[in-house]
């Protein structure tokens, strides 16, 4: 018997606290699907997905990251168009000049007011619960 199991990833919304208005980090994806995203990326088989958030900061930005919270799960079978996946978002602080590696083309810091909009994945949802529990303290309903 064959199963198929989505796959877990993870997704970090990194504040720079070294900045005014804790701008946050996006990269713009190498690969397809083409466009700007959230760090993240792949859990590591036995590795933590705390592990994997840290690790996978470090290799698309280059930069250390403290992780402060898990905002939300995300698991719309749709939301990775590539196969099913389940994303555990984090919230972490970083300080510094972030620097595209890994599979980042390029990587940018943005206010709330003028992100991209060509956002892959789900990332347009997750930042705005992030944005609502961020200003408003409203965490993110399920579903």
């Amino acid at each position: 018997m064959t199963y198929r199991n989505p796959a877990p990833t993870v997704d970090i919304i990194i504040e720079l606290i070294d900045r005014p208005h804790r701008p946050i980090i996006l990269i713009e994806r190498h690969n397809e699907p083409l466009g700007w995203a959230l760090p993240g990326g792949f859990v590591d088989y036995g590795e933590s997905v705390e592990k994997a958030a840290i690790r996978e900061a470090e290799e698309e930005i280059g930069l250390k990251v403290e992780l402060i919270e898990q905002l939300l799960v995300y698991s719309d079978p749709g939301r990775d168009p590539r196969q099913h996946t389940i994303s555990i978002v984090f919230l972490a602080t970083a300080t510094g000049q972030p620097l595209a590696g890994d599979d980042a083309k390029s990587v940018d810091i943005f206010s709330s007011w003028c992100v991209p909009g060509n956002l892959c994945f789900d990332h347009d949802r997750i930042l705005r619960d992030y944005w609502q529990y961020r200003n408003y303290g409203i965490r993110p309903r399920l579903g």
